[in-house]
């Protein structure tokens, strides 16, 4: 039996605020503002994951209200609900992410975010998926304010 999940996360980008993305430190003016690192990538995973095995959503897992959870590294929160669909006798397939930003132009560095989230779960890169686009200067995008991630998850029951 398989399970495919989707995962979404949206954050404002800010001045003066570290830009991890995936994992990866890339250098620039502005970064995500979030109660943890702010990696939107990883937490768009983490959701698309958590929704294959019907687990609910990062939030509910790692409340932003838990001083615990203020500016934690995501890849740690990554490894947790991978732990979690093991519990839950669940085994990861694939995962295809799409990041929406306008700039920095990021294509340097996803080879390392694939190696980064391969790494967190314990699968093949080749079972990572990351790709970027624009929104060609248009919404909130495209002026620089924000990025989005949407991702999905492809899940396999583990047989007992």
């Amino acid at each position: 039996m398989f399970r495919i999940g989707q995962g979404i996360d949206v954050h404002q980008l800010a001045e003066n605020r570290p830009f991890v993305l995936g994992g990866v430190h890339i250098p620039w003016n502005k970064g995500s503002v979030g109660h943890s690192d702010a990696d939107v990538l990883i937490h768009a995973v983490c959701d698309a994951l958590l929704g294959a095995a019907a687990l609910r959503d990062i939030g509910f897992h790692f409340p932003d209200t838990d001083d615990q959870y203020k500016g934690i590294d995501s890849g740690i929160l990554l490894q947790s609900v991978v732990e979690l669909l093991k519990k839950h006798k669940y085994s990861i397939g694939n995962i295809d992410c799409t990041i929406t930003l306008q700039e920095p132009k990021i294509m340097e560095y996803i080879p390392q975010m694939q190696e980064n989230l391969a790494s967190f779960m314990n699968v093949p890169v080749t079972s990572v998926s990351v790709k970027a686009t624009t929104t060609e200067h248009l919404g909130f995008i495209g002026r620089g304010e924000g990025i989005a991630v949407f991702a999905i998850a492809l899940l396999y029951s583990v047989k007992e």
